[in-house]
């Protein structure tokens, strides 16, 4: 298989977080471009892709990869310009879906944090230590992934259709874990007091009052000085998208791996455009997104799951970042990293029957329930609430 022409930046490289954005440069595109319809028009059009972050990042690299296969697949007919560093929404990113479901976007790729103001389904996600760890290495993941493609993935799927956006594939930016400048994180207690930056969203001051700490909300900017003169202790993200890009190690001696919440994005069409394609175009679209996002995912993941997405890189697209142990990188730059056991896991988990208490309801029950069902078929363990 053929790589993206746009696969050719090295390593993992300098990534927006979720919940400050990232300041990139724009990619030029062309600015001619006739209608994807059936019928032909000669007035041309250039449909418009929304995300968050900047182009030199996994996130952005995979837009960009969609954009361009879309364009070399409809032997240009079909041409997307990628707006990099929201500036379609110019303000909050939480403001995307609304813009993608209103027809100001046509195209976006979204982080389901950033979605789930206005989608309240999404914040399955984010249900902390819902996803278990299984038996097996990389068991987790094969848990996200059967939410996704099971029944609680279709049920997402009609909500956000229902919302006018057709989700077309899976992204993901990796498990959130915690690291902090004072001492390993091992029980709840440790968090206790500790004052930690959190995504700007309801779910996460929840979670982070019920274990004990001190969250705070700010934007990425601020919360790398509020590092480097150690007014915040901590903070929490994925390791491949934020911890090693934006060098954490150099701030934070100490990280926890406890997968306490994944972010998944979504690679989504708003449906007026979509429905304003023919069938054949439709296919193309959605073969190139299945594309971009299975690239994006295995990038989040290499090194972190059971050896499958470093396999996909070499072997589908023929590349290999230059990090594939990201977890002895970072101890060689003087990180001391705790794993959680699943008792200690299991620990932190009790601590949370509040969120889960506050949030089931607004998630939804059923989608809830049937995500438990799918996580069970996938990988043969049933999920507990706590209570």
């Amino acid at each position: 298989m053929k790589k993206f022409g746009t696969i050719l930046l090295v390593g993992i490289l300098i990534f927006g977080v979720i919940g400050a954005g990232c300041v990139g440069n724009n990619t030029t595109t062309s600015t001619t471009s006739t209608t994807s319809k059936a019928t032909s028009s000669s007035q041309a059009k250039v449909y418009k892709m929304s995300v968050v972050v900047g182009p030199n990042s996994p996130w952005g690299q995979a837009a960009q990869m969609w954009a361009d296969e879309i364009e070399k697949r409809t032997n240009g007919r079909v041409k997307v310009q990628v707006y990099f560093s929201g500036q379609l929404f110019a303000g909050k990113q939480t403001n995307e879906f609304v813009l993608l479901s209103q027809g100001v976007a046509d195209f976006a790729v979204g982080s389901t944090i950033n979605w789930a103001p206005q989608v309240k389904e999404l914040n399955l996600f984010i249900l902390p230590f819902f996803f278990p760890e299984g038996t097996k290495q990389g068991d987790i993941y094969k848990a996200v992934d059967a939410v996704e493609n099971g029944k609680a993935g279709k049920r997402i799927a009609q909500t956000l259709e229902s919302k006018g956006v057709v989700p077309l594939a899976w992204g993901e930016n990796g498990f959130r874990q915690v690291t902090n400048w004072k001492h390993p994180i091992k029980t709840p207690d440790d968090l206790k007091g500790l004052k930690i930056r959190v995504v700007g969203s309801p779910i996460f001051i929840d979670t982070f009052k019920a274990l004990g700490a001190d969250p705070t909300m700010m934007n990425w900017g601020d919360a790398i000085t509020a590092f480097q003169q150690k007014v915040v202790d901590g903070q929490e993200n994925p390791v491949n998208i934020v911890i090693i890009p934006y060098k954490i190690y150099e701030f934070h001696k100490y990280m926890t791996i406890w997968d306490y919440a994944i972010d998944p994005l979504i690679f989504a069409v708003n449906k007026k455009t979509w429905e304003s394609f023919d069938p054949q175009t439709q296919q193309i679209i959605k073969e190139a997104a299945i594309k971009a996002a299975k690239w994006e995912k295995a990038m989040a993941r290499v090194g972190l799951d059971d050896g499958t997405s470093l396999k996909i890189l070499q072997e589908e697209y023929n590349y290999t970042p230059e990090i594939t142990d990201p977890l002895g990188f970072l101890e060689s730059k003087g990180m001391e990293i705790t794993t959680l056991s699943p008792s200690e896991r299991a620990e932190f988990k009790a601590k949370v029957g509040s969120v889960y208490k506050t949030w089931v309801p607004k998630i939804g029950k059923e989608l809830v329930e049937d995500a438990i069902s799918d996580i069970e078929n996938a990988i043969g363990v049933k999920v507990e609430v706590p209570s």
